[in-house]
């Protein structure tokens, strides 16, 4: 029995090798999973489920294709594709989960979520959050013809950019009391995230209770999966093709 967790793919038409890598992962191992939980910023901008780009497409019929062999598909939305919504849900199979929540893994409860809302430090990123994930903000841009959508989302990618140069690495990491605050709200002792790109396993005690924090990796040099089988974590790589790009 294993299940896959996966985010911070980024998946993108300049990025070929990412998709190859990704494509390769879908058929040749999540196949063969109990599970796969996407936790966050799969795309590296999703503009809205009204995307019918060959690209999307490409990425829609590989979600379809593993739902459609019976591995059951759970996906977090992260800064990058909270526009992902229904549409595509309904087209791929997949099952989209709230922002934090808490599942059971071989006996085990684990709260999992995309990791952008722990970064409490970057002020001015949870104002943004906060402003685009207004119900009647995403109903009206939903609502633009996606060429418009498209110019939008190229000069919000342009902004966060330009913004993320002049942010120190330490505030866009999780805060440490954050952190602990999910965890006893759930009642849980072990947290999976991405976001950051620094995977890792990150230990620490409080009131004599033993927690775990595991962070995902991105894919920008190569892939990244959390495989999990009964009380054995395992953050592994996986390579991309040298000829690929």
């Amino acid at each position: 029995m294993t299940t896959l967790f996966i985010s911070d793919l980024h998946l993108t038409p300049a990025r070929p090798d990412i998709t190859e890598c990704f494509v390769t992962f879908m058929r040749s191992e999540a196949i063969h999973a109990d599970a796969l939980y996407v936790l966050g910023d799969l795309f590296e901008f999703w503009v809205g489920d009204d995307d019918r780009t060959p690209f999307a497409d490409q990425i829609r019929s590989e979600f379809k294709a593993l739902t459609r062999s019976g591995v059951s598909v759970f996906f977090i939305q992260g800064n990058r594709d909270f526009l992902l919504g229904k549409r595509f849900c309904k087209e791929t199979g997949i099952t989209l989960l709230s922002d934090v929540c808490t599942i059971d893994l071989y006996g085990r409860k684990v709260v999992i979520l995309h990791g952008d809302t722990l970064c409490i430090d970057d002020v001015k990123y949870q104002e943004f959050r906060k402003t685009v994930h207004k119900p009647w903000l995403q109903w009206l841009f939903n609502r633009i013809p996606w060429f418009i959508k498209k110019r939008i989302v190229t000069k919000v990618q342009s902004d966060i950019r330009d913004d993320k140069q002049h942010k120190s690495l330490d505030i866009m990491d999780v805060n440490q009391g954050e952190v602990e605050r999910v965890l006893s709200q759930f009642h849980v002792n072990l947290m999976i995230h991405g976001h950051t790109h620094r995977p890792n396993r990150h230990y620490f005690d409080k009131n004599g209770v033993e927690y775990t924090r595991i962070v995902l990796g991105d894919w920008y040099t190569q892939g990244s999966v959390l495989k999990v089988h009964a009380n054995e974590f395992n953050l592994q790589t996986r390579p991309f093709k040298k000829d690929s790009n």
